[in-house]
This record gives C-alpha cells, sequence and structure tokens, in this order.
C-alpha cells in the first residue's frame, strides 16, 4: 500500500471511529486497521523509505534494489563493501551473510570463498578473495535466495534492532530512522562510535521520550553524538547525510517521516513524492 493510501485510510476511519459509541461491537474492527497501519519503520512504506534514503547515501541512488549486486572498496580500511547495506569483509557481517546463504543453499558460488572471509576479517585485505570474487558477488546476486538472504541479515543485525530499540526510547519513524542510520555506518559494537555508545554519549545531553523526555530535542542529542562518532574516522566525516538529510527532516517536524521528502547527500539532491 502507498503512504498516500495509508494516510487516506487513516482519515476516513477517523469519522467512524468518532461515532463508535453507538456502536460499540463495531468499533474494535474500524480501529485495527488504522492501529495497524502506524507501526513506524516496519511498516512496509516506510521501511521501502528508509532503504532509499540510505541507498542515497551509501550508492548515491534511490533505486536500493539495484544494490544487491553492489560491490567495491571504497578503502575505508574495511575491505570489500557489498549489497544493500554495505556488508563489508573487514567487520564481520559480509562472513554472516556469506554463512547464512550457505546454510540456505549449500554449494552456492560464494561458499568456496568462506575460509577466506574468515581469515581477512577484521583488516582490509583482499587474500583468498581477489581475482574473481567480485564476479561471483554479483553471479550471487541473480540468485532470489542471495537476496533473501542480504534481506534477512540486513534485518536481523541492522533493521530490527533500529526499530526495537527506537520503539523502547518511543521515538517515532524519523526517530527509528535515524537509529537504523547510525547502526547501518556504525554497528553496534563496544568500541567509542557504535550506536549503543553514540546512544549513550546522546543521553548525557537529553533524555528519549520514554524516559520523560522531548522527541525532538532527544533526536538532536542523538544526531549531535552521532556527528561526533563520524568524525572520529576521515572515511566518515562528511556529515551531510546528517546535516543536510535527517537534520532537515527534523527541523520541518516530520517525525513520522511523511512525504514528501528532500534532502542532500554529499551535494546531490534527492526527492521521494
Amino acid at each position: 500500500m502507498t503512504i498516500g493510501a495509508l494516510l487516506a485510510a487513516a482519515l476516513l476511519a477517523a469519522p467512524v471511529a468518532a461515532h463508535a459509541t453507538a456502536a460499540p461491537a463495531a468499533a474494535p474492527a474500524v480501529a485495527a486497521p488504522a492501529a495497524a497501519a502506524a507501526t513506524g519503520l516496519d511498516d512496509p512504506a516506510k521501511k521501502d523509505i528508509a532503504m532509499q534514503i540510505v541507498s542515497s547515501a551509501e550508492n548515491s541512488s534511490l533505486d536500493w534494489k539495484a544494490q544487491y549486486k553492489y560491490i567495491e572498496d571504497i578503502r575505508d580500511g574495511r575491505g570489500y563493501t557489498a549489497g544493500i547495506i554495505g556488508f563489508c569483509s573487514g567487520t564481520g557481517d559480509m562472513l554472516d551473510l556469506v554463512e547464512y546463504y550457505t546454510q540456505v543453499k549449500p554449494g552456492n558460488v560464494l561458499a568456496k570463498y568462506l575460509p577466506a572471509l574468515r581469515k581477512v576479517n577484521g583488516g582490509d585485505s583482499h587474500a583468498g578473495l581477489d581475482p574473481n570474487f567480485t564476479k561471483d558477488w554479483a553471479k550471487a546476486a541473480t540468485d532470489a535466495e542471495f537476496k533473501k538472504a542480504q534481506d534477512h541479515e540486513r534485518d536481523r543485525v541492522y533493521f530490527n534492532p533500529a526499530v526495537g530499540q527506537g520503539k523502547s526510547d518511543g521515538v517515532g519513524t524519523l526517530g527509528q530512522f535515524i537509529y537504523y542510520d547510525a547502526i547501518v555506518m556504525h554497528g553496534d559494537g563496544g568500541d567509542s562510535t557504535s550506536f549503543r555508545n553514540i546512544r549513550k554519549r546522546a543521553l548525557t545531553k537529553a533524555k528519549p521520550p520514554a524516559q520523560g523526555g522531548n522527541e525532538t530535542t532527544w533526536l538532536n542529542a542523538f544526531l549531535d553524538a552521532r556527528v561526533w562518532a563520524m568524525k572520529q574516522e576521515e572515511a566518515h566525516s562528511d556529515t551531510s547525510r546528517v546535516d543536510t538529510a535527517q537534520r532537515v527532516f527534523l527541523k520541518k517536524g516530520n517525525l513520522n517521516l511523511n512525504t514528501p521528502l528532500d534532502w542532500k547527500v554529499y551535494g546531490d539532491s534527492f526527492h521521494i513524492g
């Protein structure tokens, strides 16, 4: 369902709900669809918007579904970066992905690289991967099972934890997206720039809504902490994905991440109508 259709459904439901006292038995049937539609970033339409915004920063394109085959070494010390969420050969999530893919489809074209992926984990080496790993990755990306595996690992490692923490903190769809983008870039490990420690840094300045804080104030504090984390590493020092994207939505008070959306990343302009 499109965002427009969801909004239309919500608007149509409102007057019916207003007369629910006249027909109590019908009230649950009327209220349920509206409540189900507003689930946050995990609503399918909102999730697609999230993927487009992340892709604008990661791949300079809104076409995130074209990124299953993407792979290159962007010289950030993490080896190869690939796929819809930037799985890296040097950070373990690419290894986890190929291991999962091999569980669901033994003998796949990437399975033979598992020993090499285990060895290069933690660094930027291509040892045992070159010269054919990038070609085989693109070949694997034509397989529906590999696409499903990328979706699975994106949700398990990044999307679901971000949305879960966002809901626990009492933030809406935009806040959940802000968390998601942070965990995509920084991971959720124990280092000072990880998602959990960005959140801890923000907690020294403000409180999330679940702790009685103001949502906008909290999200600004989180973004301040996120910018600090980005500036700790040269590869992430361009903070435009925060400054000219997420801050723009927040300043407009668009806490539900409603369309239309206009933003810039690395100087490029993007629009979702």
